[in-house]
């Protein structure tokens, strides 16, 4: 069955025309940048994580 723009209660938007346009390249990151990730990216592995939080709402059954 195909739909059709009748089928929602809203036309759906345009797309951004930054998400159509394919002819950009993305700008490489520079060495500090790439140095920010990756100090960044080394925090995050090596700091342990929480076992839980108080939003936690669900308790693991044992």
């Amino acid at each position: 069955m195909s739909s059709s723009h009748q089928d929602h209660a809203y036309p759906e938007p345009a797309a951004h025309p930054n998400w159509s346009s394919r002819h950009h390249t993305p700008r490489p990151l520079t060495p500090a940048q790439q140095k920010q990730n990756r100090d960044a990216l080394l925090r995050a592995q090596h700091t342990p994580r929480p076992r839980h939080t108080h939003n936690n709402t669900t308790k693991a059954v044992r």
